[in-house]
């Protein structure tokens, strides 16, 4: 059975010498090198692994222009970064970088091994716990840099649910909407708890400033008829 080859680049000995050892113990995996010396690209070029596991926080050198490097010279190779608890900022750099994974270093076994076999395959895995916190950097982001119609391309909406946005944008309750849709009131309170969860938002306030920027970017007009009415 071919193995999945791990490069593994972490300058702490003694945790470099236990995930080797761990990941050297599965059947379908096999830890072709490790270092913390600088020498990566060196070991990347003579073992051609499929998974390069790199620790976020590297002291001898720059991790971001370890995954820019690798990614340029073996674009093959999938890069699994591991942190304790990686900042927005970083996640979002290393994610443009070419990264493929992120693994949290209080991470349960299972879950390393799953991440490096999902990665191995072709996967993108970001941990649960991360996963809700970089959507809702991004969506802040394209609000802040008027990206909204871009962002809501990005997510799969349903018809009904953009006509949910469409109608909070225009100030709408849930009863208003429910009579102008022809739908019931519960009805409209589950499309609008399902957009939030999409769209990594948590209160219909927010929601309403959302789909108001929505609006206003798609529709300029409108506010200027709003300004007049005032």
């Amino acid at each position: 059975m071919s193995k999945i080859r791990v490069l593994l680049i972490e300058d702490n000995r003694l945790l470099r010498d236990g995930i080797k050892a761990m990941l050297n113990e599965q059947e379908d995996i096999k830890a072709v090198s490790s270092t913390g010396n600088g020498d990566a690209f060196e070991k990347a070029e003579k073992h051609k692994p499929h998974v390069v596991l790199l620790d976020l926080g590297l002291r001898s050198q720059s991790s971001l222009k370890v995954v820019e490097h690798i990614k340029k010279k073996f674009p093959t190779t999938e890069v699994v970064v591991m942190d304790l608890i990686p900042v927005h900022s970083e996640i979002v750099e290393f994610v443009k970088a070419g990264v493929s994974g992120f693994i949290l270093k209080d991470a349960t076994l299972n879950d390393f091994l799953h991440t490096i076999r999902s990665v191995a395959k072709g996967a993108k895995v970001l941990p649960p716990s991360l996963t809700d916190s970089l959507f809702s950097h991004i969506v802040e982001h394209a609000v802040q840099a008027g990206k909204v119609d871009q962002l809501i391309e990005s997510v799969r909406m349903t018809r009904r649910e953009q006509e949910v946005i469409d109608l909070i944008a225009l100030g709408r309750s849930n009863k208003e909407i429910a009579a102008d849709l022809n739908i019931a009131v519960h009805t409209v309170k589950s499309h609008v708890h399902n957009i939030l969860e999409k769209l990594a938002l948590h209160t219909r306030l927010e929601l309403a400033s959302f789909a108001h920027t929505k609006e206003m970017k798609s529709n300029p007009s409108a506010q200027k008829s709003r300004n007049r009415g005032k």
